[in-house]
């Protein structure tokens, strides 16, 4: 899940739920990012993300390569929740769906380990009826406070194109320094080309 987003506040405390907890090398399967609850993804979930794509398509189609028509489909997302469970229990990826105050589904948001060793990316997606809420950056605040608590993570990343100005605002707000740009290929239709690392370490504490 490449970011798009929004979002003020401290990164949220990050609570185990659920009997017994997660596993020790696991983030918690629930977490409270202010008013907002994230929940670990799961395929009973598929219709709802599948809706809130449908509804956002123009808003995530400039900066997501998967944002497309077969996105908004109950079967395309059943897929991908099968999958992002069967990463959860491997331990290389933990997806999120992102729910309103009233249980509504408004988003996804992940932690991923494909940024090298002691490193760990958050992806995230905000449907577009929720936009410049404070959703993202809570969202975001709480699980960089998670993958901080992961054995062996010395660094969070998210990664924008560098005209997403909503997404560059989340990790700009809670205190990550943009360590570089990157070219790459553009995957997306509003994608430039460079891409906005930025990161959150010791150095970024120490300097934020």
């Amino acid at each position: 899940m490449p970011p798009t987003a929004e979002w003020p506040s401290p990164p949220a405390t990050a609570s185990p739920t659920g009997p017994g907890g997660p596993a020790a090398t696991d983030p918690p399967e629930q977490l409270r990012a202010g008013e907002l609850l994230l929940r670990r993804a799961r395929t009973s979930d598929a219709e709802a993300v599948a809706a809130a794509v449908r509804a956002s398509l123009d808003h995530l189609r400039p900066w997501l390569p998967w944002a497309t028509t077969a996105a908004g489909d109950y079967r395309t997302q059943f897929a991908r929740l099968s999958e992002a469970d069967q990463m959860w229990r491997a331990g290389t990826d933990y997806v999120y769906v992102v729910l309103s105050p009233d249980g509504t589904l408004i988003g996804n948001i992940g932690l991923h380990r494909r940024v090298g060793d002691g490193g760990v990316e958050i992806g995230y997606w905000i449907s577009a009826s929720q936009t410049r809420r404070g959703y993202g950056t809570a969202a975001a605040g709480a699980l960089t406070e998670a993958a901080a608590a992961l054995p062996g993570v010395t660094r969070t990343e998210i990664h924008c194109d560098e005209t997403n100005a909503a997404s560059a605002g989340i990790p700009r707000k809670l205190g990550y320094r943009l360590d570089r740009i990157d070219s790459h290929t553009p995957e997306a239709p509003g994608e430039t080309g460079r891409r906005m690392v930025w990161v959150w370490d010791a150095a970024s504490q120490q300097t934020g």
